[in-house]
Order: structure tokens, then C-alpha cells, then sequence
């Protein structure tokens, strides 16, 4: 199964939140498509700024379109739940993208004492995913889609060591990214087996963008060094990867194609690098049922919500 951005059917009536909108990034030419096909989009981030920067690009290229604001910053709970709590008066939500992330970045610990990446990238979302559950349930026809990233398949391991404990040894960044995008797939498939043994009217689906030109690479290779080294490596990274708006396509396919649940969308070529978007596999450790219970547990314990 191939798909195009024309198969996005019309999203008039129909609400959808979009978390990382950085204008030319992955959400934003998520939400920009949402938009021109007429749904109401919720552009989701850390910095009011960056999303009224995200608003006016999407207005220039959908004149009048449907769109709202809200901030949050996924690596702080506390910043989860007031974005939760204002996200109430949005009525139902159709759709949710757990897009926003961080890759490879130092070692750092947030305010509730979780690594950056593993907060940022799982524990954010799934707090957040939890939190608008019941909007998402009212809403008759909803799913979520969380992003993932071929890295997961490089993962050693699921990340279930206590999240607030620190490693004795060196951190390793770039495996800490990798367990957090196994994260992504185990939430998924665990959230939609527990959505289905409900009974409620919510799938969930996972996509990943292969190789994508974002600032996401570069940032994650340099630390967020900036200057002429940042530049460089950016441009090399455009060269050799595709545009962000093509790396945003299995995105747009998780969230509006007839998939079933649990589904997992990547682009179709040579190593899911590039190419039109399709279902795709994911690796073994991905579909441990063990793990993807285990991680739940954890995951309730360290947000302090449990749901469905």
C-alpha cells in the first residue's frame, strides 16, 4: 500500500493537534497539509514565538485557515498538564501527532528528574496522549500517531531502568535517542491494544519520516552547537536527505489513511530512507508484548496517571 498526499480526505469539522511546529519542520508541514484540507489544526510547542511564526507560514499558503495555539513543553509535566487543562475547551480532537522531540542531545535532567530525551520524546506524550484521551474518545473516529525513527532498531534494550535514576557510566546519547524511539513504538502498540480491550473509538498508529533534511539531525550531531560548523553540517544533511514536506508524508498518511491499529507508516524506498509513504515493518524488540507492558507500568507510575 502506496500513498500521496491526495489521499488526505477532507478534514473540515474535524480537529487535530500537532505537537513540534517549527515552520519548515516535520509538524508544520503536518499541520499545513491539515490545514489546506480544511481541518481545524492546533499547532502545539515550547515557544509562543515559534508558533505564531508557524501560524503566519501556514495562513500565507491557506489563507484563512483554521488554526489555534498551544503551548507546551513536553519535558515538563507540570507544563503538560496546563496544556491539557487548556486544551479542554477544544471540544473533541480527531487526531493527535506526537511529533515534537529531541535527538541525541547531552546529558541533561529535567525538572522532574527524567532524562531530557526519554522526557521530551515518551514520557511528555504519553502524559499528554493520556490526559486528552477523553476528547479524543468524544470525538467518535480519533487516533493518535506518535513519531518513531528508524534509530529504534539500533536500540540494545527497552527502556525500562527506573527513569529518574542516573547511569553510573558514560552517558550515551545516541543510544539513549535510540531507546527513546523504541519507546514510541512500544507506546503505540501497547496505548492501541488497551484502546481495543476498551472498546473505545481511538487507534493508534506510529510513522517515522526515514531520512529527513530537519534541524532535528543537526542539532542532535553538534549539541545544538551553532555557527559555521552547524552550517555546514546542516547542508550537508539537505543534500543527502530528503525535504522535510516529503519526510512529513508518512505522517500525514498515519494520521487521515484507512490504516488498522497499530499500524506503522515509513517511506517505501531503499532502506525507508526516501520514497512514497507505506506500511512498513519495525524490529522484534518493537513487538515485545512484555515490554510494551512494562514500559506502560513504568510510564503511569512516573507521570501519575493511568488510563484507558
Amino acid at each position: 500500500m502506496t500513498w500521496s498526499v491526495a489521499g488526505i480526505p477532507d478534514q473540515t469539522g474535524r480537529t487535530s493537534i500537532v505537537t513540534g511546529c517549527t515552520v519548515g519542520g516535520l509538524g508544520f508541514h503536518v499541520a499545513l497539509e491539515l490545514a489546506r484540507a480544511g481541518g481545524r489544526v492546533v499547532l502545539a510547542g515550547r515557544s509562543a514565538d515559534t508558533l505564531a511564526a508557524a501560524e503566519r507560514a501556514v495562513d500565507a499558503e491557506v489563507p484563512g485557515a483554521d488554526l489555534r495555539q498551544l503551548v507546551v513543553d513536553l519535558a515538563d509535566l507540570a507544563s503538560v498538564r496546563r496544556a491539557g487543562a487548556r486544551a479542554g475547551s477544544l471540544g473533541p480532537v480527531h487526531c493527535l501527532v506526537n511529533n515534537a522531540g529531541v535527538m541525541a542531545t547531552p546529558e541533561q535532567r529535567t525538572t522532574d528528574g527524567f532524562d531530557l530525551q526519554l522526557a521530551t520524546n515518551h514520557f511528555g506524550p504519553f502524559l499528554l496522549t493520556g490526559l486528552l484521551l477523553p476528547q479524543l474518545v468524544a470525538a467518535g473516529d480519533a487516533r493518535v500517531v506518535t513519531v518513531s525513527s528508524q534509530m529504534h532498531r539500533t536500540a540494545t534494550r527497552a527502556p525500562l531502568d527506573d527513569p529518574r535514576r542516573r547511569g553510573s557510566g558514560r552517558y550515551h546519547r545516541w543510544q539513549t535517542y535510540a531507546r527513546s524511539k523504541l519507546a514510541n513504538l512500544l507506546f503505540t502498540f501497547e496505548l492501541d491494544r488497551r484502546l481495543r480491550g476498551s472498546e473505545l473509538p481511538v487507534i493508534a498508529v506510529a510513522a517515522h519520516p526515514g531520512y529527513a533534511g530537519t534541524h532535528l539531525v543537526v542539532n542532535g550531531q553538534l549539541g545544538g552547537l551553532g555557527g559555521r560548523g552547524a552550517s555546514i553540517l546542516h547542508a550537508a544533511n539537505r543534500a543527502l536527505a530528503q525535504p522535510a514536506a516529503a519526510g512529513a508524508l508518512p505522517l500525514l498518511m498515519a494520521a487521515t489513511a484507512d490504516v488498522p491499529g497499530s499500524s506503522y507508516c515509513g517511506p517505501g524506498g531503499v532502506g525507508e530512507a526516501r520514497g512514497a509513504p507505506r506500511l512498513v515493518g519495525c524490529s522484534d524488540r518493537a513487538r515485545d508484548p512484555r515490554a510494551q507492558q512494562a514500559l506502560w507500568e513504568l510510564s503511569e507510575r512516573a507521570v501519575g496517571l493511568s488510563y484507558p
